[in-house]
């Protein structure tokens, strides 16, 4: 029996699917984090010792240092998925580019922009 080398269009319309929610997930969680990264009250401290002041806006300045590094991360995944959306257009999703096999069924459900089998991504 012949390998089978890419997915059926029904088993590609599921994964457009999984990939669309993970999108609409992703972008709203982008939008917190920039939402968050934007906010620059002070949450009232002009009124406290100028030494806890000193600190909090320590604090805030390292918060706002690692929602920017989560944002930057998310748009990489937004970026991952948009690619995946792409692939299933052109019908080369699920192929992986190291080995040219299918990736599994089990991985591409939870990382739906996976670009590399197990066995590639064990291989590096």
């Amino acid at each position: 029996m012949k390998e089978k080398t890419t997915y059926s269009a029904k088993e590609l319309e599921e994964f457009k699917k999984i990939i669309l929610a993970k999108l609409e997930s992703a972008k709203e969680d982008l939008a917190i984090l920039r939402a968050a990264t934007a906010n620059d009250s002070d949450n009232g401290t002009e009124d406290t010792s100028p030494s806890f002041k000193a600190f909090e806006e320590g604090s805030t300045t390292l918060s706002k240092e690692e929602n920017v590094k989560l944002a930057e991360r998310q748009a990489k995944f937004i970026r991952s998925l948009h690619n995946a959306l792409i692939r299933i257009e052109n019908n080369s999703y699920g192929i992986c580019r190291v080995t040219g096999k299918l990736i599994s069924k089990e991985r591409l459900r939870l990382v739906p922009h996976a670009t590399l089998s197990i066995e590639a991504k064990n291989a590096q």
